[in-house]
């Protein structure tokens, strides 16, 4: 529903909408500001006097524009119209009031909790968290480290969340809300989107769009794709637009502190809410595991293959433009001098250990890497040689079949990542691979043994056939896009990954 504000609200929507984005501009300038301001002497007694000053006025300003607003929306039939409907809706949330309500795009702070966290298997205890063991430290190493531990942590809960999670904050959430708005629009009424309100373990609000696709034509529309988006990414513009085009169902939500979703976006919090989101899924909406894709972009792998560890037994995992581990990212964009303390803070309170996760999953696995990304590379941006996806698909590969990719084949394997996907395919042709020889060779083991991970095939093989296996496993666990990290994902690339059929 279009909602058309009267002249004092929309006036003071403005006021009040610049004063929010001048103190979030402020607070992120500040590093800036600060010595500008001692420079010229706002530190002293009269420059106090005049900061406190010019403080009161601002926050006078803030409050009558508030108090105006409000005046404004009390003689707004529409508003009043969408109070009452909000208000039966917290009392009463059927299905016929939240239809209503769906009509409107409000401030989600207000929309009733649907489903909650305790209401799924974590709720009665009986489906434990699986976590990866956290690397201990000695008693004599922990206090010793105590002033570099307090430092990484003041540095992780101030700016350092804010650079690793950028759309938490107020001055990028201003400035995509329009778009944002506009992308929930589309959703809702071109694509039937249904909005709903999570709270997770750790009671933040985690904001939801669902499109069920199951009741239409389309082939793909009994499977759900759960997205995980970037650390500038929002459900209403982001990777939920490729499975959508697919003709997917899709579930996207926000990571917390993003757009509605509440709280801060720290490990431990993407926990609990891509959590609250599966459970929700499962439980709500009725998808069995094994309808469930996860799909995540750049740093959503770590909610995606978190899921994937926690939820073994969903369909698929794909992931595009993500990374094995945020702490050579770190260092890499960081001072020389810095290393130690920024491998400490990302260790201990940002540690998104992607490979490590994505190796607990038993089921099938695509990559895209994006061959000009100039986010996730160590070196020089386009540099696809240290494009960390490579390191994902190694210790991925590393992990599953041990006896394959080793230290007789890793050389030729990094030789191949390194390479343009035309030098690619002829380096394949000089070992003379055959896909249907190599995948005879996974049947016949799978059929003698399992299909479980690790996999021992390679014990005793010669170091061609191993070769010749790597480069047949890298093909088929990654798909190469020729595009930078933002570049949106066309639908095409979206495929279910390589699996032995027999």
């Amino acid at each position: 529903m279009v909602y058309t504000p009267n002249g004092l609200e929309s006036t003071c929507n403005t006021v009040i909408k610049w004063m929010k984005f001048a103190w979030s501009l402020s607070y992120w300038t500040s590093p800036v500001l600060l010595p500008i301001m001692y420079r010229r002497g706002f530190f002293t007694r009269e420059g106090a006097i005049y900061l406190i000053e010019y403080a009161s006025i601002a926050g006078l300003v803030l409050c009558f524009s508030y108090w105006l607003r409000g005046l404004g929306r009390y003689n707004n039939p529409d508003y009043v119209a969408f109070v009452a409907i909000l208000h039966n809706a917290q009392e009463n949330f059927t299905l016929q009031n939240k239809a209503l309500l769906s009509r409107y795009d409000f401030d989600f702070f207000a929309w009733p909790v649907e489903y909650s966290w305790a209401e799924g298997q974590r709720g009665d205890g009986s489906k434990p968290k699986i976590q990866v063991p956290k690397r201990t430290r000695s008693f004599a190493d922990s206090f010793t480290r105590i002033p570099c531990d307090v430092i990484s942590y003041i540095g992780a809960h101030t700016f350092g969340r804010r650079m690793v999670y950028p759309g938490a904050t107020g001055l990028m959430n201003a400035l995509v809300s329009p778009m944002l708005m506009e992308g929930r629009k589309k959703l809702v009424e071109e694509r039937q989107g249904i909005r709903t309100k999570l709270l997770s373990e750790d009671l933040n609000e985690i904001d939801t769009m669902f499109v069920d696709r199951r009741h239409t034509s389309s082939i793909n529309g009994q499977t759900l794709v759960v997205t995980s988006e970037g650390n500038a990414g929002f459900y209403e513009i982001g990777c939920a637009c490729t499975p959508l085009e697919a003709g997917y169902s899709v579930l996207g939500w926000n990571h917390p502190g993003f757009a509605g979703s509440t709280g801060v976006p720290l490990p431990d919090s993407e926990q609990n809410a891509v959590d609250v989101v599966m459970q929700f899924a499962i439980n709500k909406l009725g998808f069995q595991p094994d309808q469930i894709v996860l799909f995540a972009w750049s740093i959503g792998g770590y909610t995606a293959t978190w899921a994937a560890m926690n939820y073994p037994d969903v369909k698929a995992v794909v992931l595009d433009a993500t990374f094995d581990d945020l702490t050579p990212l770190a260092v890499a964009k960081m001072p020389e001098s810095w290393q130690g303390l920024i491998r400490n803070t990302v260790r201990q309170y940002m540690h998104l250990n992607i490979a490590e996760q994505l190796c607990q999953y038993p089921g099938p696995i695509l990559i895209i890497r994006r061959s000009k990304d100039e986010i996730i590379t160590t070196k020089e941006p386009g540099h696809i040689g240290s494009n960390r996806g490579n390191d994902l698909l190694v210790k991925l590969l590393q992990h599953r079949y041990p006896k394959v990719v080793d230290e007789s084949t890793l050389s030729t394997f990094r030789l191949w990542l390194e390479l343009a996907r035309e030098d690619q395919i002829q380096l394949m042709s000089q070992y003379d691979i055959d896909d249907d020889y190599c995948t005879s060779l996974f049947r016949s083991h799978i059929a003698e043994h399992s299909e479980s991970y690790p996999m021992q095939i390679g014990d005793g093989m010669n170091v061609e056939l191993k070769i010749q296996l790597t480069l047949f496993l890298a093909s088929k666990y990654m798909d190469d896009f020729d595009a930078t990290h933002c570049t949106p994902l066309p639908a095409l690339y979206f495929r279910m990954p390589w699996k032995i059929t027999f």
